[in-house]
Formats: C-alpha cells, structure tokens, sequence
C-alpha cells in the first residue's frame, strides 16, 4: 500500500520529466508530415488526416470492442508468459543442471519464427483466441526466461556469502538482497516481452481470427484504407507506450532506488 501511495506522489514529478520524449514524439510527427508532402496521401496520409480518422474510429463502439479484444488477449498471454517465464528463469538460475536442461528448448523458442507458430497453432487450436494467447505466450516466453536466467546467474558470490553469514530467512535473502539485481535484469526482459506480445497478437489476429485490431488492420489492408490502417498502428503504439510508460516505468523507478 505504501509503494502504491509512493508511486502516485512521485507521479506528477515523473510526467514533467517526459518533455525530451513529448519533443522527440513531435520531431516524428513533423517528420510524419514530411513523408506525407513528398509521396501523397495514399502511400502516407498525413498526421491530420490520420488523427481525424482516428478520433472517429475511437467514437464507434464495434471499434472499441475490437480494441478490448485484442488487449484482452495481449495480456492474457503476456501475463502467462511473464509468470511461467520469470519462475522458471529463477528455477534455472538457481539450480545449474536445470539452467543447462533449458538451453537448448530456449534456442528452439527463439530461433522458431512466429509465423511459423501462429500457423501450428491454427492447425491445433482453428481459428480463435486460443490460437492468438498460444502464440503469444511461445513468442514472449524465452525473453522472460532468459531475463530472470541471467539476473540470477550474475548474482555476485560475495552477496550470497554475506546472506549466508548472517542466516537470513529465505524471503529476506531473496526480496532485500537478491531481487533488487535480479529485476533490473527481469524489468528490461517483461518491457521487451511486452513489446513482442503486442506485435505478435496483431499479426496472429491478422492471419488466424475475424476479429480484434488485427482483423481490422486486415481489412482495411484489403480496402487500400490507408489513414484507417495508420489509425490502426496509432491505437497499437499508444497503447503499448501508455502500458510501458504510464504503468511500468514509474514502478521500475521506485523499485530501483536503491541504485541511487
């Protein structure tokens, strides 16, 4: 309760700190602008254009819904992968003869295209959410795995001894001496997954169901609807920087004060 007060204090704080990222966000949009100028409406529709299609998209109610469905499937599978991910990566970091076990399924995960599991997994699963929260989880699963591995296994051995010494119980050893290094190896691996399961839910709605913000994309691709399809990838960048930046980062800012 205290971190939660903690972080709404320090939130005002944090926002005034963004205007280097507000500016660089406008640098994009003039340049946005730019490409609109030299190649014309159908290749770029320009910025204008594109938040006007937007702003009446986000008035249409279907168009809401197909926003809630996609989220609703990006965190269902970046959820399952961030806990199965992080405790196993943890498990292997631990104990070395699991950590040596997992490598070469991990090498497997990464090195498998998601193309290629979107279309196993509409072979197993058809044409529906089981199909998108599947390939969501493969796809961000070893990233979450491979963060909480490496934070563990990087541990200093000095730090462990001193745990030792002073017989700290099991859950101080790991929440006041271990976890703060072991998540500033897992914070940057749940960003970089949830980055992945974003994209991935978009093109597995694209390719597997008739509904969601990848269906929509699909049809507006299909009409040669270009501001709707920008409006589209609007919606999918916003969402995800509200996600990393409103929610995560001032977590990760408190959490690793202690680097201060």
């Amino acid at each position: 309760m205290k971190f939660a007060l903690k972080i709404l204090k320090d939130f005002p704080a944090y926002l005034w700190s963004g205007w280097g990222a507000i500016a660089s966000i406008f640098l994009f949009i003039a340049v946005w602008d730019m490409g609109n100028q030299i190649y014309g409406d159908l290749v770029l529709p320009s910025p204008i254009e594109t938040f006007k299609t937007l702003s009446l998209m986000l008035q249409d109610k279907d168009v809401l819904t197909e926003i809630n469905i996609t989220l609703y499937r990006a965190s269902l599978g970046f959820a399952f992968s961030l806990v199965i991910g992080s405790a196993l990566g943890l498990l292997a970091g631990f104990f070395i003869t699991a950590s040596m076990m997992s490598r070469p399924i991990v090498t497997i995960l990464v090195g498998m295209p998601p193309i290629a599991w979107i279309v196993l997994a509409m072979i197993w699963f058809g044409m529906g959410d089981e199909t998108v929260i599947f390939t969501v989880i493969v796809a961000s699963f070893p990233i979450m795995f491979v963060g909480a591995l490496q934070g563990t296994r990087t541990l200093d051995g000095d730090l462990k001894d001193m745990a030792k010494s002073f017989k700290l119980p099991w859950h101080m050893k790991f929440f006041d001496v271990y976890f703060p290094h072991i998540f500033s190896y897992l914070f940057p691996a749940w960003v970089s997954g949830l980055g992945m399961a974003w994209k991935i839910v978009i093109m597995a709605e694209l390719l597997a169901t008739s509904d969601g913000i990848g269906a929509s994309l699909a049809v507006a691709r299909s009409q040669l609807d270009t501001p709707t399809a920008l409006s589209i990838v609007v919606i999918m960048i916003v969402s995800l920087m509200f996600i990393e930046y409103i929610i995560l980062e001032p977590i990760k800012r408190e959490v690793e004060l202690w680097r201060d």
